[in-house]
């Protein structure tokens, strides 16, 4: 059976061991008294892109190693979901059945309009639509699935686990301990969780929640019980939100340092993260890496939102 691999083409036999992999770190100019980088992890794949790699990268291949009959991969996600979208890519690449339950039963009839859920049934992913007060408690949903499922693979929404977190712990690697701040957008929290636990103890890790959820910190800590990380609301808003000073700074930093960044979760981390330096947040001097974590797919399903309010839309480089 195929595996899912750390790095290269899908065809290629896991054999339990990580290749060296280059991803590039590149210093953003940024003004102040401090230095910023980026760490281009949306660059690890085209289409399985970013922290979404390394947080399904455990998940999969644990699961394939159990040697499922007919194996399936089911997980959870909203209309423009990032995780969809890869869970998707990932089931086409390693020729495996994916199904998305989608939060908004509204959907059914219309989501062939919508270019993430029209890209994940393109890469063969299944739909079921719920509603959104169905959604919201995913328990008594889980456990239908595994009911009707008994082989298949549920993962969490965001893809947000304990192997998850053990995933993200290849985001760093020698290069990035030279940082004083290690800097990452928050959802689910897998993410944030894992370059806590695996950061050197002289780091800083700040996570830039775009999701005004309370419940963040406590998941966060619960996967990570290590090490204390500070958080920043950064979600202008409400998560998926985006203001017309979100799509002006997007566009500037793409047209400045012919970088893209998507709207919800690495371009409004950027925002923050200059507003704080043009504050003086950062001690002078201070090294400050951010990690983009890919989703550059919701570009286009922001510009079909930003388009029918007639509004500015996301510059595509």
């Amino acid at each position: 059976m195929k595996r899912f691999p750390a790095f290269g083409k899908f065809s290629e036999i896991y054999p339990m061991k990580l290749p060296e992999i280059h991803i590039p770190i590149i210093e953003i100019p940024a003004g102040g008294k401090v230095r910023l980088f980026m760490k281009r992890e949306d660059l690890v794949h085209p289409e399985i892109s970013g922290n979404k790699y390394w947080k399904l990268f455990y998940n999969i291949n644990h699961y394939l190693d159990s040697q499922p009959q007919e194996p399936l991969i089911i997980t959870f996600g909203g209309a423009y979901s990032n995780h969809i979208s890869a869970v998707a890519a990932l089931g086409k690449n390693l020729g495996i059945r994916t199904l998305g339950i989608i939060r908004g039963d509204e959907l059914s009839d219309r989501w062939m309009y919508n270019p993430t859920l029209h890209f994940a049934h393109c890469c063969g992913m299944d739909f079921r639509f719920v509603s959104r007060t169905a959604y919201r408690d995913k328990t008594p949903l889980t456990l239908q699935l595994k009911n009707e499922f008994p082989n298949a693979l549920v993962v969490p929404e965001g893809g947000t686990n304990l192997l998850a977190v053990e995933g993200v712990r290849h985001m760093l690697n020698e290069e990035t301990k030279s940082f004083d701040y290690l800097c990452t957008a928050v959802g689910t929290g897998g993410t944030v969780a894992g370059i806590s636990k695996f950061s050197n103890e002289n780091q800083k890790v700040m996570g830039f929640k775009v999701v005004d959820d309370q419940s963040v910190e406590k998941r966060v800590s619960q996967l990570s019980p290590i090490r204390k990380v500070e958080f920043m609301e950064a979600h202008f808003g409400g998560y998926g939100k985006i203001t017309d000073e979100n799509v002006r700074f997007i566009n500037g930093f793409s047209e400045s340092f012919g970088i893209p960044l998507d709207p919800v979760y690495t371009g409004k981390m950027m925002q923050k993260i200059f507003e704080l330096i043009d504050q003086g947040f950062f001690p002078e001097n201070s090294r400050i890496l951010a990690f983009h974590t890919g989703g550059l797919q919701g570009i286009d399903g922001a510009n079909t939102l930003l388009a029918k309010q007639h509004r500015t839309l996301i510059e595509k480089i």
